[in-house]
């Protein structure tokens, strides 16, 4: 991961309304494929001699999302529609010509850009950071 991807998953895990989901992938390369109750424990498969085994391990504080991966992007969609109380916000690239993606959400009738940033996940995040 790039040095900004390292800040935009540090200021993703910082913010009040992340959680780690079953699907994410790590930094490391690991998928995250179940969460406890507290939603710090992941397994992940791994191979072995024997075939997979399955390893337990905590969340750390520099356990970080991989914010390029499909799959955690749709999950990071997930916590901010739950921060914002919305289960229609949505990101889309931004037409103009600097680029870039927006977050939008309902406000009583009509949809309100809340985030924008140079792509997904940075509008994805800073959506997060910015929910009620």
């Amino acid at each position: 991961m790039t040095e900004e991807q390292i800040a935009l998953g540090r200021r993703a895990v910082a913010c009040k309304g992340w959680r780690w989901m079953a699907g994410m992938l790590r930094g490391d390369g690991f998928r995250c494929t179940w969460v406890d109750e507290d939603e710090r424990e992941l397994a992940a498969p791994t191979w072995c001699a024997n075939g997979i085994e399955w390893l337990n391990r905590r969340t750390g504080p520099k356990d970080l999302p991989d914010l390029t991966d499909p799959a955690t992007l749709g999950c990071l969609l997930a916590l901010v529609r739950e921060a914002w109380g919305d289960d229609e916000a949505y990101a889309i690239p931004w037409h103009d010509e600097d680029g870039g993606w927006t977050v939008c959400v309902r406000e009583e009738d009509r949809s309100v850009n809340v985030s924008e940033g140079d792509t997904e996940a940075e509008a994805l995040v800073f959506a997060l950071e910015d929910a009620p």
